[in-house]
């Protein structure tokens, strides 16, 4: 991410296959990682076009508002477009509830329609409405560093947990070979465990480096 890319949509006008420049570049270095998140800007414009160009599947992140349906809906239609005209393998890989407040009825209703048309879609995991979600940007790092033990820091992590869980289940499916994003291949359930409890020991490190950092950087 940069604040150079606000100006992409228009330098990109008129280059040919532009919808392939960040494909192009991920493509070399791709062998290099077991994963590759691409984060997108919350609008269908042609740097969200070269991510799914380049992506194996999607992880859709929606607020329960109503107007996210529509965004939703939006989004659905666009991955179609680029399935049959940039990347014929991309798939949705599943959806994820933020900004949850149950106490709300809106809220309520919006995860009923969602669960009416993509139940076999949806995370369990959903994201809370929190305080300390909203005040981790302004200071610069992610929750996990903000604050670990805050309930919006266990959503997520509940979330990569469920992420692994699934990738797990498709690792079953093909005789222990890790497909589409992971791009490596697992022997067993229990050397999966081993290397999971391996990245959640590497995880609490990075989070205990990073809140040293911040702290000196206060």
């Amino acid at each position: 991410s940069n604040v150079n890319l606000a100006a992409a949509e228009i330098e990109l006008i008129g280059i040919n296959q532009k919808e392939y420049i960040l494909k192009r570049a991920v493509e070399k270095i791709r062998k290099n990682y077991d994963f590759i998140i691409i984060d997108c800007p919350p609008s269908l414009n042609m740097l969200t076009i070269n991510a799914m160009t380049t992506a194996d599947t999607v992880l859709v992140p929606i607020q329960c508002e109503y107007f996210a349906l529509e965004g939703l809906s939006q989004l659905i239609g666009t991955v179609r477009q680029v399935k049959r005209l940039f990347n014929p393998t991309i798939e949705i890989e599943g959806i994820v509830l933020t900004m949850f407040d149950g106490r709300l009825n809106l809220t309520q209703q919006v995860v009923g329609e969602i669960k009416k048309y993509f139940a076999n879609k949806l995370y369990k995991t959903v994201i809370p409405r929190a305080v300390r979600l909203s005040e981790a940007p302004s200071y610069g790092c992610p929750i996990q560093y903000y604050d670990k033990r805050s309930k919006g820091a266990a959503a997520y992590n509940d979330l990569a947990k469920e992420v692994a869980q699934k990738l797990l289940q498709i690792t079953t499916a093909v005789s222990g070979a890790l497909v589409g994003l992971i791009g490596a291949s697992v022997k067993s359930f229990g050397e999966y465990e081993q290397q999971l409890g391996g990245i959640e020991a590497m995880f609490d490190r990075t989070t205990e480096a990073g809140e040293q950092a911040f702290k000196q950087i206060q």
